[in-house]
Formats: C-alpha cells, structure tokens, sequence
C-alpha cells in the first residue's frame, strides 16, 4: 500500500453529531443540521463506526510517536510479540495477529535487516525458525513500548481504569468471540 492510500485510509472523518439517543435512528433523514452538522445519530448506534472512530483517532497520534522508531503498528506489533515470545514462530504471529505469512514475510526482512530480530534453528521443529530480539531490537522495543504506554494512557483520559478495562473486555470479545 503506498503512502498516500495509507494517508487517505487514516484520513480523520470531519467532527461528528452527538446525539443525545444514541440507540434510536432518527425517524426522517435529514443530511444536515441548522447549525450546518452532519447527523450521525444512526452511524454512532454501529460498533464498526465507532470502533473505527476511535482506532482512527489513537492510530493518528500512534503513527507521530513511532515515527521516531520507524515502526508502524503492525511493525511494533510484530516487534512487541517477538519480544514477550522468545522463538516465536512466524507461523504464530501470523494467527495471532490474523496476518497473512506473505504479507510477514517482508516485514521479518525488514525487521533482520534492521538488526532488530535474528532468525535461529527453532528447538523442536527443524522445518522452523525461531524469532528473537537482538539488543537493539530490544533495546528499541522497550521504548516503542514505553511510548505506547504513554499514548494509551493520553487517549484514554477520559474513561476511568475500570472503563478502560471493561472497554478493552468487550473488544476482545467482538473479535476472539
């Protein structure tokens, strides 16, 4: 994917609507407001709008601060898992984050040439390798990860520890059913 159709992807829908009743559509359409705002009371009732909503807003300010790193989330992500699963095969990164093993294969290459990750003969499966961090990788990773932290925290100021929780309960439910 070029940079610009990932641009045009990320791109930040305009402002939405809060609508007071959320759970009903409203009865009769109409495509704009007095005040000249769009009416997105149907659109905020659906989990994929704003499940959407809300990845494009962290996954804008997560792009800014991994941009030091040069890593984007499916690198940090890729990254991440190999640091907390020493001999992480690519098979299993690939299941565990629903990626397809062409599309891993030249993220790996690009993580081995960066020096971040080693490829080693995996202990029980001759036929794999298994995936570790090399120093700089973790080195690297630790800070991804401490950003990350970071920005997690920043994006959900507004909801209470326990919200937080809740919220990310229920999201995992939507795709680990």
């Amino acid at each position: 994917m070029s940079e610009t159709s990932v641009a045009n992807t990320l791109r930040r829908p305009r402002a939405a609507r809060h609508s007071s009743a959320p759970s009903e559509a409203p009865a009769e359409t109409t495509s704009t407001t007095s005040a000249g705002e769009l009416d997105t009371a149907y659109l905020e009732t659906l989990l994929g709008y704003n499940a959407r909503r809300a990845a494009l807003a962290v996954i804008s300010v997560f792009l800014q601060r991994m941009e030091p790193f040069g890593l984007r989330p499916v690198d940090f992500s890729v990254l991440t898992l190999i640091a907390h699963n020493p001999g992480i095969t690519s098979r299993q990164i690939c299941t565990a984050l629903d990626i397809l093993p062409p599309n891993l294969v030249g993220m790996i290459k690009s993580l081995v040439k960066r020096g971040l990750i080693e490829r080693r003969a995996h202990p029980t499966d001759r036929r794999a390798q298994g995936l570790h961090v090399s120093a700089a990788g973790k080195r690297l990773q630790r800070e991804a990860q401490s950003t990350a932290t970071q920005l997690e925290h920043h994006m959900s100021l507004a909801l209470t520890a326990d919200e937080l929780q809740t919220l990310n309960h229920l999201l995992r439910k939507v795709y680990r059913p």
